[in-house]
């Protein structure tokens, strides 16, 4: 099988991790991961960045496939339920807006900024190696909670990786949940056009 430049995307995503544990500064360059597959659901109405380009969905297939870490299992239904995710998409989202709300504070100066990566949603990993550059607290503050969202979601995405099929995190990951949305909107829309 003839291998594509975005087939070695899974080498961006492992490269981001590493870079957050260097520089915090470099979780804003995350936002991509979230912008792109948006952007392409909403104008083609697809959801390739998912299929092709999504660098985590091949990481776990490299890391649960083809160097065997994953049990294999086909996943509970409840996991892959529409209710189940909905509901992950929902956490996601109010974490993702607390995030937000958070940095506003920093930036507002109501609040001091945070050296600190959460992981799991709770535990608190003092992070100040990690931020050497200095910017404005606010921006410092998006990254340690931004990279927060990515390395829980990356945790729980090798954990069902290692239970299940090495792609199961994809069947309720927040980002999937979205674009399949969007193209489920956008395939309505045409429909009654």
């Amino acid at each position: 099988m003839k291998k594509h430049w975005y087939n070695y995307l899974w080498i961006w995503s492992a490269f981001y991790l590493l870079m957050g544990f260097v520089n915090i500064l470099f979780a804003w360059v995350g936002l991509l991961c979230f912008f792109i597959p948006l952007f392409i659901a909403s104008v083609w109405g697809s959801k390739s960045y998912c299929r092709q380009y999504c660098g985590r969905g091949q990481l776990f297939y490299l890391l649960g496939k083809q160097l065997g870490f994953s049990r294999n299992r086909i996943m509970p239904a409840w996991l892959h339920s529409r209710w189940f995710r909905y509901s992950f998409l929902t956490f996601f989202m109010f974490m993702f807006l607390n995030m937000l709300h958070v940095t506003y504070l920093v930036f507002a100066g109501a609040r001091d900024l945070q050296q600190v990566v959460t992981l799991l949603w709770s535990l608190h990993l003092p992070w100040e190696w990690a931020y050497t550059i200095p910017v404005s607290d606010w921006a410092a503050q998006f990254a340690f909670g931004f990279y927060s969202v990515m390395l829980t979601s990356t945790l729980v995405g090798l954990i069902v990786m290692l239970l299940y099929r090495p792609r199961s995190w994809c069947a309720f990951c927040p980002m999937g949940t979205m674009t399949q949305t969007i193209c489920q909107l956008k395939a309505k829309a045409r429909a009654a056009a």
